[in-house]
């Protein structure tokens, strides 16, 4: 607004101070003399400059004229564009201008306009590899995706611009839903351009998300190989990724599914999926020291759940004093960690030595009251005779109390009861975490229909010693039995 009211200004200074200038030249006395062949000419001062006006117009005209004559010189030596250059030249740089004001247009946000200013540079320049990348980008603008479309189209014509073609429609069929047919551009566009990095990313969610395992790892190592991603990161995907083929392969391939598995734990050992993967190939080979090496490496890095029951397969028929004996290979690594202590509570609850389960599980019924916990205190208050009142009371509170750690994806926070290469919800690849969920994610597996069980049986419900105790997804709830079983019995769902 400011430089408009500053330009306008201007110009009525200048159109003012030219006609003050007129008017004084109209009041001013005498003139120019001209001598030419003993002939004089006195001319006034405003014939003067209407004079000078007229010769400089003249000098243009001659500049042009000898343009002429010289592009007319050039063709006659054998240069058969020289004259369509010269007429043409003008017409360049109209075309030019137009281009750079479509440019412009496009920065501000005004699709309509570029438009317009690419439609008029292509008649002027010809040059449909500059003016439709224009036109593609203003469509898209404007909203107009059927001529952007068109015009990408028309770009898969020339070889330069192919890629571009190629790219945009694309990215309009990622826009539609249409993966099947983006996947199909996004392979082209790869093999067009390699090294581009947005095209690399695109196909490997693509790949990822259609459970092409084996291409999208040929595609994180070209990301690797063009220097787009670091080799730690790469390192770690290309595990995952080997660990999600691993899984897909039929049972005619259980041995290169094994050696997969195995290449993508030493890949990247702290993967708990693929430690345990990895274990159990060991286990079916008769190895079980390997197995065990693998997954006290894992427990080391990332103390869970699952890397216990891998544990527990290398020996499978153990008593339970023998288990507690094996596992103070794979708890002494890090005692002191939450699932240690449960771990170490849930081996001594099934050996039915409840004191040394309460003094395992320790203080974190008051440091870290998650379900999994008050549900052993429960097992362990069970165990040791506790009346059923304070079962049920170590029960109600498990069924208000956080989760605990599950897999949480660190793009979109969503939570998933298993873990996956590729976040259910969001697509991104190897986001999943076990950590604490959100508190608003948390939810408890059986819902509501666990609270009759939990704050009291019906009257016709077998209680005391006609009850038992199971657990359910880390979740222990009291459960009505056909027949009565010894106090004490803790059954643990796999």
């Amino acid at each position: 607004m400011l430089w408009s009211l500053v330009k306008i200004l201007v110009f009525v200074a200048v159109i003012v101070a030219i006609t003050l200038g007129l008017g004084m030249l109209l009041e001013t006395s005498g003139g120019v003399r001209v001598s030419v062949a003993n002939t004089e000419f006195t001319l006034t001062p405003l014939m003067t400059i209407i004079g000078l006006v007229v010769m400089l117009a003249a000098f243009w005209v001659l500049l042009k004229v000898v343009g002429l004559l010289v592009a007319t010189f050039r063709f006659l030596n054998g240069d058969e564009t020289a004259i369509s250059r010269y007429f043409t030249r003008n017409r360049e740089r109209k075309g030019y201008e137009a281009l750079a004001d479509g440019l412009m247009a496009l920065a501000s946000g005004e699709g309509r306009t570029a438009m317009a200013k690419a439609a008029k540079a292509e008649k002027y320049l010809a040059r449909p590899e500059l003016t439709n990348l224009l036109a593609a980008q203003a469509a898209e603008s404007a909203g107009d995706t059927k001529k952007a479309q068109t015009v990408y189209k028309h770009l898969l014509a020339d070889e330069r611009t192919r890629f571009v073609g190629v790219r945009g429609i694309m990215k309009q069929r990622l826009a539609e839903g249409d993966t099947e047919t983006a996947l199909k551009l996004a392979e082209k566009a790869f093999a067009l351009k390699p090294k581009h990095e947005e095209t690399q990313d695109v196909l490997l969610q693509l790949q990822a998300k259609n459970e092409d395992w084996s291409g999208a790892r040929k595609t994180l190592n070209a990301k690797l190989k063009h220097g787009n991603l670091p080799r730690d990161v790469h390192r770690r995907r290309e595990a995952v990724l080997a660990l999600s083929e691993a899984k897909d392969m039929d049972e005619g391939s259980s041995v290169k599914a094994r050696e997969t598995a195995i290449e993508a734990n030493r890949l990247s050992p702290d993967l708990i999926p693929a430690a345990i993967l990895a274990a159990r190939g060991y286990i079916e080979q008769d190895k079980p020291k390997y197995a065990a090496r693998v997954l006290k490496k894992a427990w080391a890095a990332r103390p869970h759940p699952d890397l216990a029951a891998g544990f527990a397969e290398i020996a499978p028929d153990e008593t339970p004093q023998a288990r507690i004996k094996r596992f103070g290979a794979l708890t002494k690594a890090l005692p002191d960690h939450a699932e240690t202590k449960m771990l170490l509570a849930e081996l001594n609850i099934a050996a039915e030595q409840f004191p040394e389960a309460r003094r395992a599980i320790g203080d974190l019924a008051e440091t870290s009251p998650t379900a999994r916990v008050l549900t052993i205190m429960a097992a362990v208050e069970r165990g040791e005779g506790s009346d059923d009142a304070v079962v049920r009371g170590w029960l109600t509170r498990a069924l208000s109390a956080p989760r605990g750690p599950q897999w949480v994806c660190d793009n979109c926070l969503s939570v998933h009861s298993v873990w996956s290469p590729t976040c259910s919800s969001c697509g991104s690849l190897d986001t999943l975490s076990w950590k604490d969920a959100p508190e608003t994610s948390v939810t408890m597996p059986a819902g509501t229909a666990m609270l009759p069980l939990i704050v009291g049986a019906p009257e016709n419900s077998p209680t005391g010693e006609d009850a038992k105790i199971v657990s359910d997804d880390d979740v222990v709830v009291v459960e009505a039995s056909a027949e009565a079983t010894p106090d004490g019995e803790v059954e643990k769902a796999s």
